[in-house]
Formats: C-alpha cells, sequence, structure tokens
C-alpha cells in the first residue's frame, strides 16, 4: 500500500510556499492584475508536480549521503519508507502530470518546457563538482515565476527575467547560508558548497550581498511595471525578514536553523505576491 504521508515528507510538500506565490506572482504581473482562474489552476499543478518530481529525483540522487547525515534521518527515503522503485514511479507520475498541465497553458509553454526542466534536472549532481551548486537551486526555484509568466502571456520580457533572478538570488543565498552547517559531513563526502570553497564565514559574506541584489531586482520589478505603493511595502517587508534572518545566524552560531527558520523565509515569497496583486486592486 502507498504511504502517502511518506511522499509528502519525502518531497517537503510544504515548501511550496517557495515557489507557488512566485509563480502566481508571475500570472498577476503578465495579465495585468487579472489572471484567469484556468490559468492559475494549472500554473499550480504544474509548479506543484514539477517541484515535487525535483526533489524526488534530488532524495534519491543523495540517498547514500542523507543515510549518513544525523540531520536528515527524518526522511522517508532514509527510513526505508519509501523504495529507490517507489521514487521512480512516482517521479514519472509527476512528470506526466506537469506536462499535461502545461499543455493546458499558453502553446508556447510545452516549447519551452525542457529548457526550464534542465535546471531542476542538473541540480542534484552539481554539488558533486561546484560550490555554487546553491544558485543552481536557485535558478530552478526561479523557473516557477518564468512558469507563470509565460503561462499567461507567451512572452518573455525585461520584469520577467529580473523576477527571476531575484528569486535565483533570494533562494540561492539562502540555501547557501543554511547548508554552511554542513561544512564538515561535506568536506568529508567530498561534496561541494559555498563553505566548503571559501569558508562559512565567506559564504554569509557572498548570500549577504546576493540578498541585496535580490531585493535590488525586486525593487526594479515595481518601478518598471510602476506598480502601486503596496508592491513595495511587500518588498519591504521582504527586506526586513531578510534582515532579520541575517541576524540570527552566524557562521559560529546555527543553534537557531531550525525548522521555523527555514519555513520563516517563506514570508519573503508571500508577502511580495500578495502586495504585488493588492497593488492592482488598492
Amino acid at each position: 500500500m502507498i504511504d502517502i504521508k511518506a511522499h509528502i515528507n519525502n518531497v517537503a510538500l510544504h515548501h511550496t510556499i517557495f515557489d507557488l506565490p512566485f509563480a502566481f506572482m508571475g500570472a498577476v504581473l503578465a495579465a495585468g492584475g487579472r489572471p484567469s482562474f484556468h490559468d492559475l489552476f494549472w500554473i499550480a499543478l504544474a509548479i506543484t508536480t514539477g517541484r515535487a518530481a525535483a526533489l524526488a529525483m534530488d532524495n534519491l540522487a543523495d540517498l547514500k549521503y542523507d543515510s549518513q547525515q544525523p540531520r536528515m534521518s527524518y526522511r522517508a527515503m532514509v527510513q526505508g519508507r519509501i523504495s529507490k522503485r517507489e521514487a521512480k514511479v512516482f517521479i514519472g507520475i509527476c512528470l506526466l502530470l506537469m506536462v499535461l498541465s502545461v499543455l493546458h497553458l499558453h502553446p508556447i509553454c510545452i516549447y519551452l518546457l525542457p529548457l526550464a526542466a534542465l535546471p531542476f534536472m542538473i541540480y542534484p549532481f552539481t554539488k558533486r563538482f561546484t560550490g555554487w551548486c546553491h544558485l543552481f537551486l536557485g535558478v530552478a526555484i526561479g523557473m516557477a515565476p518564468a512558469g507563470g509568466w509565460v503561462g499567461v502571456s507567451g512572452q518573455i520580457t525585461m520584469p520577467m527575467v529580473l523576477l527571476c533572478i531575484a528569486v535565483a538570488l533570494w533562494i540561492g543565498a539562502f540555501d547557501a547560508m543554511y547548508g554552511a552547517q554542513d561544512e564538515e559531513f561535506d568536506k568529508s563526502q567530498g561534496l561541494h558548497s559555498l563553505a566548503t570553497e571559501y569558508g562559512a564565514n565567506n559564504a554569509f559574506r557572498l548570500s549577504a550581498a546576493m540578498h541585496v541584489v535580490c531585493i535590488a531586482c525586486f525593487f526594479a520589478v515595481g518601478v518598471m511595471l510602476t506598480l502601486g505603493q503596496l508592491y513595495f511595502i511587500g518588498v519591504g517587508i521582504a527586506a526586513g525578514t531578510l534582515i532579520y534572518q541575517h541576524r540570527i545566524v552566524s557562521p559560529t552560531d546555527f543553534s537557531r536553523v531550525t525548522q521555523g527558520y527555514f519555513m520563516r523565509n517563506g514570508i519573503v515569497s508571500v508577502a511580495i505576491f500578495a502586495c504585488a496583486w493588492l497593488s492592482y486592486i488598492f
């Protein structure tokens, strides 16, 4: 019998809070504040299934490392609740659902899908050879707003590109900070991260710089699209959240790096998306 809870655990379904709001934001901006329910539904299904397939592939690729990492002991595959074969079937089903969802969006999307899917197919293996693996994850998540935008309009514009860059830097920098706590383990396994390449101190400095550029990009999107004041309030909330995240964690103290810390990062995506949509209403 299929263990649904195990699969939800394996793909960390609640982490869609990091990409789904930005996918909706892309749709909202592309539609001038009035995306159809049809588009939002198929965008949500495409993003959710695509992300689930990507994370399941990542966990499958990293199983031999996660099994040795105490911090990963809670994962379903590490506990043996999901077999490798079952994970592969799950990935296949999710990819099929993603393709079917994309077919309900703008016709150009199906042709761009291989390009959009490439980052999340490459990411699980990048930590084997580059410390900049975090940016590959960022680019993979950055495809979410692109998918929402192109799914509605069929167009690639400069504001869309800046939005994708902002999301990629936001996630990449956060992942570099979060992953710095595994510096010694990664070195012992021959894995790479910004922390293993440049040290945790420099990884945090690089993350801070990426977050500054990220907020600048979010701000520029609002200027280019002449969005209302509410949008910039959302950018301010996001900036404040990132500043707080940097203040409570340091390269020498990861004691506050909990699931609460991790999920708090979702304030960024929710605040910017909500304020972007509200800026069209008020």
